[in-house]
């Protein structure tokens, strides 16, 4: 099954500025992207598909995207499987603006080779017979770089290799399938874990999953994987093998910081990857003159806006499209969800929920403002307010 659309999305891009690349550095020939979500996440222990578990307020495939949407792509193939209509549901409604997907399912799991081959039916040959380049990238790897996707289409380009892999060396590489090396030090093969010799095993570099293929050489390559593995499935990483042995050359990006090509499997490496990423929406929002006392205790999701000299203190937990005004100051201990802060209102241990407050209004200590509650310019709602008003009611 294949279903194309074409999202109207909201503009998230909120690292792009600190990249650093240019759609223009980037050679013309096509370049498409497919993203393996086809997975069910036992492990996670939910009835909620693992792509769409979320980070910082958004599913953890919408950050994957967010890094594709900095790429020159002609189209992006996500295969699904597990939950399949709501996985495609959520990407159609918040995935990045203009950009073109397709979504196929692969109903039967039977390996990330078949997941890819089952994406090919989502990638038609391109007109004109020009090749193009196909970036691969699984679902579950939310901190993953613009900068870095760019970087290893780039050198994939500048070698004219075959294929080009996402490489990370690893002081504890268990669980990971190891990056064999053959002649002229190209990538040979990929052996899994659990078909990896005792020698193999102590190789410390290790596949991330993440690719770089010409379109020519997918599709043969694909038709001639096997499932005489541990596992009994049909491997993606033995394309690397076939195509070694068919002569053509497999090279390899390794990437600087590990954290990015993390995958998430369960609640606690969602919980690493949330620390991780909140660190880097608080280092940025510091960075553009956020006042944060203790960034470590600051939660602010993704979608959230802060004007210059915003003050946060302690404890605060900013959830949703909250969007705060110049100098207002939160906290401690105040959790805000979807709502709208005007420029110089301080609210100190409350709760609010999509609520509007005007600029220089007081709020709490110790107050609850539920859904649809209106404070006005100079309001006061807590223990010092003789009448807060029906609408902050």
């Amino acid at each position: 099954m294949v279903i194309r659309t074409y999202p109207q999305g909201r503009d998230d891009n909120w690292e792009s500025a600190s990249v650093g690349t240019s759609r223009s550095a980037t050679p013309s020939r096509p370049l498409s992207a497919v993203v393996l979500a086809a997975g069910h996440g036992t492990r996670m222990r939910s009835a909620r598909p693992k792509p769409l578990h979320r980070l910082c307020g958004r599913p953890m495939i919408l950050h994957v995207l967010d890094a594709l949407a900095e790429l020159p792509l002609t189209r992006v193939v996500v295969v699904v499987g597990h939950r399949a209509e709501w996985v495609t549901k959520t990407l159609i409604e918040h995935a990045p603006p203009g950009m073109a997907i397709e979504f196929v399912e692969q109903v039967e799991q039977r390996g990330t080779g078949d997941a890819m081959s089952v994406a090919l039916t989502g990638l038609p040959d391109e007109e004109d017979g020009e090749d193009g380049d196909v970036v691969i990238l699984p679902g579950d790897t939310p901190l993953l770089r613009p900068g870095t996707l760019a970087h290893l289409v780039q050198a994939h380009r500048a070698t004219d290799d075959a294929a080009t892999l996402l490489t990370a060396i690893l002081d504890d590489p268990t669980g990971y399938g190891r990056v064999v090396r053959g002649r002229d030090d190209a990538v040979a093969r990929v052996v899994e874990h659990g078909d990896a010799t005792d020698e193999q095993l102590e190789v410390c570099e290790v596949n991330t999953s993440m690719y770089c293929v010409k379109r020519s050489v997918l599709a043969p390559s694909l038709r001639r994987l096997s499932p005489a593995n541990a596992q009994g499935e049909y491997y993606l990483t033995d394309v690397v093998e076939v195509l070694y042995e068919a002569g053509h050359r497999v090279g390899s990006v390794v990437v600087e910081d590990t954290m990015e090509v993390a995958g998430v499997n369960d609640r606690a490496q969602l919980a690493v990857a949330e620390a991780e990423l909140r660190d880097r929406i608080n280092e940025r929002w510091m960075r553009r003159g956020v006042t944060m006392w203790d960034p470590v205790n600051t939660y602010i999701d993704v979608d959230v806006v802060l004007a210059t000299d915003v003050v946060l203190l302690p404890g605060v937990i900013l959830q949703g499209n909250c969007v705060v005004g110049e100098h207002a100051e939160l906290g401690p201990d105040t959790r805000l969800v979807d709502t709208t802060v005007g420029e110089g209102a301080v609210i100190t241990s409350s709760v609010c929920r999509r609520s509007a407050i005007g600029p220089d209004a007081r709020i709490g200590p110790f107050s609850v403002l539920v859904e649809g509650s209106e404070v006005p310019a100079g309001g006061v709602v807590g223990p010092t307010a003789s009448d807060p008003g029906p609408s902050a009611r």
